[in-house]
């Protein structure tokens, strides 16, 4: 089983890089899949084509609006069930997502619930895809201790060298144990970067293609796993992970 983490700043294309690494499994047969969407703003979804249930955070609204208390020990064995139940499920994947704050403050409750879940989980799926929300408080929230891949989206900017190396920092701080980093440039990365991405210190694998039939589907709300096997930035991501997977 691998756990496979995308990070990067907002815009980088984080979502559609899990989208099309899930249609990539899927074409390897390299299944079941279970995805989880760690971004409040629940874009993943939309992109492999599924309409979520609940999330983790829906469903802790309504067990405290039915008057179930949460504090003191963890709700976790009273909700497993349904959040079990509302996982949503295809022939290849499962998709799980946080969802938006269910309440004011921090994701404490709804992400010490998906990280535990997610323990129970695991052991059943090939591969495990966490789509991070932007900037870097996820990592201090450990949703997974442990992950076999990470890959930096990176745009073309200063701050996106810079959220490396802060990344970089607090995954040591808080103890996330990684076995490899990868940096990926987005579709809007240019070649003139390629050296500084190298000097990292991280192995650059190149970078995602432009792509009119992903800009098409995103703008349409149609799902990226729908795209053409000769789409430009499907066949430039199965380049990426040929060499590493």
């Amino acid at each position: 089983m691998r756990r496979i983490v995308t990070i990067g700043r907002g815009g980088t294309g984080k979502t559609s890089f899990i989208a099309l690494l899930t249609k990539y499994f899927i074409e390897k047969n390299n299944t079941p899949l279970l995805l989880v969407d760690a971004d409040p703003d629940q874009n993943l979804s939309e992109m492999v084509g599924v309409e979520l249930k609940k999330t983790i955070s829906e469903i802790l609204y309504e067990f405290k609006e039915k008057g179930g208390s949460i504090s003191g020990t963890s709700p976790l064995e009273r909700l497993e069930p349904q959040i079990i139940e509302n996982l949503h499920e295809t022939d290849f994947f499962d998709l799980l997502a946080i969802g938006t704050k269910w309440k004011e403050g921090c994701y404490c409750l709804p992400n010490d619930l998906l990280k535990i879940i997610l323990l129970t989980l695991s052991k059943n799926y090939q591969n495990v895809l966490i789509d991070s929300p932007a900037g870097l408080e996820h990592l201090n929230r450990r949703i997974s201790s442990e992950v076999e891949y990470i890959f930096e989206i990176l745009n073309p900017s200063k701050k996106a060298f810079d959220h490396l190396i802060r990344a970089q920092r607090i995954m040591q701080e808080v103890k996330i144990k990684f076995e490899h980093l990868y940096l990926v440039g987005g579709y809007n990365f240019p070649e003139n970067l390629k050296k500084q991405a190298e000097d990292t210190g991280f192995k650059y694998l190149g970078k995602i293609a432009h792509d009119e039939n992903v800009e098409s589907s995103v703008i349409k709300g149609r799902s990226l796993l729908d795209l053409p096997s000769d789409s430009p930035s499907y066949i430039s991501i199965k380049k990426i992970l040929e060499n590493i997977l």
